[in-house]
């Protein structure tokens, strides 16, 4: 009899033991993730947020909400993110100028990516391409870069803003190729897509998945990509390094952010849980159809590119005197 009631205490012991434990083994994948992008719902950012959000919620057990914060050129966003708890609950995706270029484009900027944010996992590439008018006489990069050199030549390229990848990617083709393009900075992608239609600017460096529909429908030629290789949805198209004109890579990349202080643990558990969501048939079909390209990364490669393009884009930034409109 004793040895029984010992044996009933043991148990009851240790199932008490693991009812205490429950609460903090299931706490750090309890309530809800917030997916805080820092455009309207609509646009480039927020489509990749909502092509990943189920199947992230899937992987880690919790529901996913996407939680659109504008303005203030990713600001408010990041210091959302920053201040929330440091649990992984509250993600940002971000595109790469709020994390890479705004600190060298700003004199004063509100937050610091290296210090009030923890990296988690590069989620896209997406990589620029020229594009001209359809009635354009240029076929290819190579051509619009001799265009640009002959004497008198004035060729304009419109950007999605000053200090933006596409505007950044012209100063890089005008220091590869030595020549003078002029800027013509618009509010947003779509009015500067729209003039180069038009053929009221001569180019346009831009985002493969804002731009597919417009080659693909006849509407605008894709004459190069600034990359190291081919795009899959473009393979006809050559790269600059193809066409003799390094140094023209640009990549506007969306990665994924959390809170300071979120312990390593709980980053590299996002990390696993969104290249298991990137590596999902559908997930990853939805979003490389659409032009982008599914890389998801470690927190330390995340940490590694960021500091590679933060100086790769601030020199740029430095040298032309660009200064935020």
């Amino acid at each position: 009899m004793e040895k029984i009631s010992i044996r009933r205490r043991n148990i009851a012991l240790a199932c008490g033991a693991a009812a205490l434990a429950l609460p903090f083994a299931t706490r750090a994948q309890s309530g809800t993730v917030k997916l805080v992008v820092a455009f309207p719902p609509g646009g480039p950012v927020d489509f990749v947020a909502r092509a990943l959000s189920e199947q992230l919620g899937k992987e880690l057990g919790q529901q996913v909400i996407v939680d659109n914060r504008a303005g203030a050129n990713g600001a408010i966003a990041a210091d959302f993110v920053s201040r929330a708890a440091p649990d992984a609950n509250t993600l940002w995706l971000t595109s790469v100028g709020a994390v890479a270029i705004n600190p060298s484009l700003y004199d004063k900027l509100s937050y610091d990516p290296e210090r009030d944010l923890v990296p988690v996992s590069l989620v896209v590439r997406n990589v620029e391409v020229l594009v001209v008018g359809a009635n354009a006489p240029y076929q290819t990069g190579a051509d619009f870069v001799a265009a640009a050199r002959k004497p008198g030549a004035k060729l304009s390229m419109a950007s999605s803003g000053t200090g933006s990848v596409p505007h950044l990617a012209m100063e890089l083709l005008n220091d590869a190729a030595k020549i003078n393009l002029l800027h013509v900075p618009y509010k947003g992608a779509a009015p500067a897509i729209v003039d180069v239609i038009a053929g009221n600017v001569d180019g346009f460096f831009g985002d493969i998945p804002g731009l597919i529909g417009h080659i693909k429908s006849g509407k605008l030629k894709a004459i190069g990509i600034a990359a190291p290789k081919r795009h899959p949805l473009l393979p006809d198209v050559k790269t600059f390094d193809e066409m003799g004109i390094p140094g023209v890579d640009s990549d506007n990349w969306y990665a994924l952010y959390t809170s300071k202080g979120t312990p390593p643990a709980q980053a590299e558990r996002v990390s696993a849980a969104v290249r298991k969501a990137l590596a999902n048939e559908a997930v990853h079909s939805r979003l490389a159809s659409s032009g982008a390209e599914p890389a998801p990364s470690t927190p330390a490669q995340l940490a590694a590119l960021l500091k590679k393009d933060s100086a790769k884009w601030g020199r740029i930034v430095k040298a032309k005197g660009i200064k935020a409109d």
